[in-house]
């Protein structure tokens, strides 16, 4: 059996063996033969090279190599170093990207999202080597911006990272950030954003995709959506704890004594409860609430409406199908309830048996409250619907 050390050629001379190799001032292997085995030298250098983007990792391990022709057995110790110019490069990286975990997770023990400037964007989300995922809140909220819907995916947002910094699963792979326009314009113009808030996913290597922007006009904003599209993203699973909110508790306290209040005074005569016009108002109201979008609000979390950021023009309506703004659905309640009242009016036209000039002057309240509101419903329906052929009275 033969076992050899050897020096690789270029290695400096600087390097820390335990081998003789160094020993020898020929830089000639050194050799030990065995006396069981005289048919064959063997040499085995090996090299193996791992790189990850910037970093690499040297695998060094022990062969056991049996079946070569003429030699029985041979075991081989493999001792390898690496002393090319590119160990200081690996060094380097390595400690430049414990640096920075490092002080990311100060940050993070201080605030679980930190503000971040043009240079630290460059520096800790652009700038390589880095092993962890960044989620940006890319936002406006000075107060002279005036974006109601920052203020409140950022409330959404802060949510969201609480509950990841408070975990149990926390760790050093994922990290909250956020970039204020008037902080991080530079930021801005880089990477041409031209609205806010936008949330985005800077992953450990190469550089963000389609879908690492969150589709936050789709979605909404609400802190359960943003952790599925994190869980899409990175395989981090984010259980979002909410901070009790009493107020609804506190409003259903307050109805109920009120309705157990107003029972008891009118404990002798509860005729009322009977009232047919009564049960049908709130039953309307019902109606009118589930059918302009409120519970897809409650669910979806969506702005109240948009300001674009270069005219100042603010939309109430939502241009897709597939989404919408609270303030729509507040306009779509006011138009349905209109029509209703229209409706009503010609029933009430009909059916009564008062005088007939105000029976006609009802009649046509009536007919033109469903007339108008309904080709304003309609217009609303052709502006999400594109391509929709029909119309009346409003385009």
């Amino acid at each position: 059996m033969v076992i050899v050390f050897w020096d690789p050629p270029g290695c400096c001379m600087g390097t820390k063996m335990s081998c003789g190799a160094h020993a020898n001032p020929d830089k000639e292997p050194l050799m030990a033969e065995d006396q069981q085995i005289g048919e064959r030298e063997a040499i085995f250098q090996i090299e193996v090279y791992l790189f990850a983007k910037n970093t690499m990792e040297v695998m060094c391990s022990y062969l056991r190599i049996s079946g070569f022709q003429g030699i029985r057995d041979v075991d081989v110790s493999y001792y390898f170093w690496y002393c090319s110019p590119k160990q200081g490069l690996l060094t380097e990286n390595n400690n430049l990207l414990a640096e920075k975990v490092e002080q990311l997770m100060e940050w993070s023990s201080r605030r679980s999202i930190f503000r971040m400037n043009g240079d630290k964007f460059r520096k800790f989300i652009k700038a390589p080597p880095r092993n962890y995922s960044m989620i940006v809140m890319f936002t406006a909220l000075q107060p002279q911006r005036q974006c109601s819907v920052c203020r409140q995916a950022n409330e959404e947002y802060q949510i969201l990272a609480n509950s990841w910094r408070y975990s149990s699963a926390f760790c050093n792979k994922l990290f909250f950030s956020m970039v204020d326009y008037d902080e991080g314009t530079d930021v801005f113009q880089q990477l041409n954003m031209n609205s806010a808030p936008t949330f985005m996913h800077f992953p450990p290597k190469g550089r963000p995709k389609r879908a690492d922007t969150f589709d936050l006009q789709r979605i909404g904003f609400a802190a359960e959506q943003l952790a599925k599209w994190i869980a899409d993203r990175t395989d981090v699973h984010i259980r979002v704890f909410r901070p009790p909110n009493y107020s609804g508790t506190i409003a259903l306290a307050l109805l109920v004594s009120l309705v157990g209040g107003l029972l008891y005074l009118r404990r002798n005569n509860l005729e009322f409860i009977y009232n047919k016009t009564g049960w049908a108002m709130v039953s309307l109201c019902i109606v009118f609430a589930m059918t302009s979008g409120q519970m897809w609000n409650h669910i979806r979390g969506p702005p109240y409406a948009h300001k674009n950021p270069h005219n100042g023009q603010v939309s109430y309506i939502h241009g897709s199908s597939q989404a919408q703004f609270v303030a729509e659905s507040h306009i779509i309640l006011v138009l349905n309830a209109a029509i209703t009242m229209g409706m009503v009016l010609l029933n009430e036209a009909a059916t009564s048996k008062g005088d007939v000039g105000k029976r006609r002057i009802i009649c046509l309240v009536g007919l033109g409250l469903v007339v108008f509101f309904f080709s304003f419903l309609l217009s609303i329906f052709r502006s999400k619907y594109h391509g929709y052929p029909y119309s009346f009275l409003i385009k």
